[in-house]
């Protein structure tokens, strides 16, 4: 069976069309003009673009997990059995739970179908907020599960007594993305905790902590402080982001043994491979690289705020690698202005129309992105659309 392996970004974009019809080494803190080799681009893409559209990961995965990956070639001709065996008790050790506990993922968009599969279908429905990320929607549409999109609130959050409100008894999944993708804000421990126990104990909550390890916040938790107190939780993460290995295909999902067999069918086969396994492996846990990951990306973001500021520009502060800015009007027209300039930005969101997101980069590229935005929306622009703003408020 043929495999293909989609990344988050254009995961739901390729399964709504489908329904409807060596990386350079930089230093282990590399310098901020470094930057790992472009990845292949879409057919009419500029090749050597900036690329802030994908929440990627531009300094590449660790040394440790690209030495790991030069290793994995003498057992390429080997399945991984082994391996991911082995990769699935350093995740259980880790968040100190058993095994089988824990499934992998080709990346977390696998654990995402795999959720919805096993837990929507016709007369079921899927909760989530609006907007967030589309993955589980998307899936659901295959399962003919019924979606209700809670709108975020005022400052563009998960509307979590909402949500618990909009549950019944036909709720199959909750999907919460903590930090929420594409706002690039969290829900706190409170609002966490009295959604718990509000939601009806037969649904799964299903929280996506895919940026889970760029949060600062001090009254963020991590849904993992819940677990084995809430049944009904599953919990899953990627490699995709602080790791850097976007490229590579590797999520996983905990929850209770019940929860897991009941997915465990519809994974596919060895749906990790050596390579990514080995590497994983190597990088896992390493709290030292994360925190210093965390420092680099988010002071790099910290200082994209301040120049938004200094223009007087609109923007919702992100606990990610990204964040979303106002321009002042639809986005659709100011996504092909930024490619001219080989920059690229994020996809528009419906409800959200005027805001664009946009990935964190090295300084670099983000000094690039600012000198092009200013050209593209001049400060003044931004200016005005704030005040008009305020006064509609």
């Amino acid at each position: 069976m043929e495999r293909r392996t989609l990344s988050r970004r254009r995961f739901a974009q390729a399964l709504g069309a489908a329904v409807g019809a060596t990386l350079v080494a930089p230093k282990f803190f590399p310098d901020s003009s470094s930057t790992v080799a472009q990845a292949r681009l879409p057919l009419g893409q500029p090749p050597d673009a900036i690329q802030l559209n994908s929440n990627e990961n531009p300094y590449g995965a660790p040394p440790k997990a690209r030495e790991a990956m030069t290793r994995s070639q003498g057992v390429a001709s080997r399945y991984p059995d082994s391996t991911e065996a082995q990769m699935v008790e350093a995740i259980a050790r880790y968040h100190r739970v058993k095994p089988e506990n824990v499934i992998l993922g080709c990346g977390s968009g696998e654990i995402l179908r795999v959720a919805a599969t096993a837990f929507l279908s016709s007369g079921k429905n899927v909760v989530v907020a609006e907007p967030t990320f589309e993955a589980v929607l998307a899936f659901a549409r295959v399962t003919t599960a019924q979606p209700i999109k809670v709108p975020l609130t005022s400052d563009f959050r998960h509307d979590l007594p909402k949500m618990a409100a909009a549950c019944n008894e036909k709720t199959g999944l909750v999907y919460i993305c903590n930090p929420n993708n594409p706002t690039g804000t969290i829900v706190t421990r409170d609002e966490l905790s009295a959604f718990f126990s509000r939601a009806p104990q037969s649904a799964t909550i299903l929280v996506d902590e895919a940026y889970h390890h760029f949060v600062e916040h001090p009254r963020y938790a991590t849904a993992f402080d819940w677990f084995g107190k809430q049944p009904n939780l599953l919990v899953v993460r990627t490699f995709s982001k602080i790791y850097g290995m976007a490229g590579m295909r590797l999520g996983y999902a905990v929850g209770t043994p019940e929860r897991i067999r009941a997915m465990r069918p519809y994974l596919c086969w060895n749906n990790a491979n050596a390579s990514v396994l080995e590497a994983a492996l190597a990088c896992f846990g390493d709290e030292a690289y994360i925190a210093q990951q965390r420092k680099l990306f988010n002071d790099t973001r910290r200082w994209l705020c301040k120049e938004f500021e200094k223009d007087g520009r609109r923007y919702i502060p992100s606990e990610t690698n990204f964040v979303m800015v106002d321009v002042g009007g639809d986005v659709a027209p100011f996504i092909p202005k930024f490619r001219e300039k080989k920059i690229l930005v994020g996809r528009k969101f419906p409800s959200m129309g005027n805001w664009l997101r946009i990935s964190i980069g090295t300084q670099k590229e983000m000094e690039a992105f600012v000198a092009a935005l200013r050209e593209i929306v001049p400060a003044k622009s931004a200016r005005l659309s704030q005040a008009m703003a305020r006064d509609a408020a």
